[in-house]
């Protein structure tokens, strides 16, 4: 076990003795419900309360770096989280991936998207949603699945790109386009679809979508901080975020 495991251990069983606080943390929009879900049970457990902002993660690397308090990030990514340690605006050592995140291409409609995929080299839709390539590295993993299958330039057109994750299936999920790439998360709860249909994409067709916490300077000193992230490694917090489609 790393040292500052072990040491956020100690912080997070000490809890009890300590006065509750408050952390910031800003948490990728593809995670929102699970963390959600998680906050409620690190209050009850704890005491400590988590303040969550949600957003798209390139929005929250520009927020950080122009001074936004933002103690705790939990990224979509974990580029993001190594370049602000490398830019010393977080805690080397307290960087670790929380989960892996799983693409799904969705529709709100039951039987338009096949198990495989093959809805997307047909003509039975007009738009397909995803999340900015260059803020959300869910947009980024469909932009590469469209280039892998040789679609990206044919489907262009039908684009609807979201800001973040959220956007993007708010598109999908209000009809504004037919499909969307989203994240797993937002259409699966216990290993099951619970509405619609959708093609689970296969791992191989994109790079890992590693999400990764940080500690952020803002929190260094912050028994809260430290508290969540160890939390955030708990098998309560675990279970919460396997139910929700991610990948350990």
């Amino acid at each position: 076990m790393k040292p500052w495991v072990a040491v956020f251990g100690l912080l997070w069983a000490g809890t009890s003795a300590l006065q509750a606080a408050e952390v910031s943390v800003a948490v990728a929009a593809n995670f929102a419900a699970p963390m959600q879900k998680i906050a409620a049970e690190f209050e009850r457990d704890t005491g400590h309360r988590a303040l969550l902002s949600f957003g798209a993660t390139g929005k929250f690397y520009a927020q950080i770096k122009n001074g936004a308090p933002f103690q705790v990030l939990l990224s979509a990514d974990d580029e993001t989280p190594a370049r602000l340690v490398r830019e010393g605006a977080g805690v080397a050592a307290s960087r670790y991936t929380y989960a892996i995140g799983r693409l799904v291409l969705w529709s709100r409609d039951e039987g338009r998207v096949d198990a495989q995929g093959a809805v997307l080299k047909g003509r039975a839709f007009q738009r397909l949603a995803m999340a900015d390539p260059k803020l959300a590295p869910y947009g980024a993993a469909a932009m590469e699945v469209l280039n892998g299958l040789g679609l990206a330039a044919a489907l262009a057109p039908k684009f609807v790109v979201g800001q973040n994750i959220a956007q993007a299936f708010q598109f999908a999920a209000t009809g504004n386009a037919e499909l969307g790439f989203i994240a797993m998360s937002q259409v699966f709860a216990e290993s099951r679809l619970t509405r619609g249909s959708a093609w689970v994409v296969p791992a191989a067709l994109h790079a890992p979508i590693r999400q990764d916490a940080l500690l952020l300077n803002p929190g260094q000193n912050s028994a809260a901080a430290t508290a969540l992230l160890s939390y955030l490694r708990g098998e309560k917090a675990r279970g919460i975020i396997r139910a929700f489609g991610y990948d350990l």
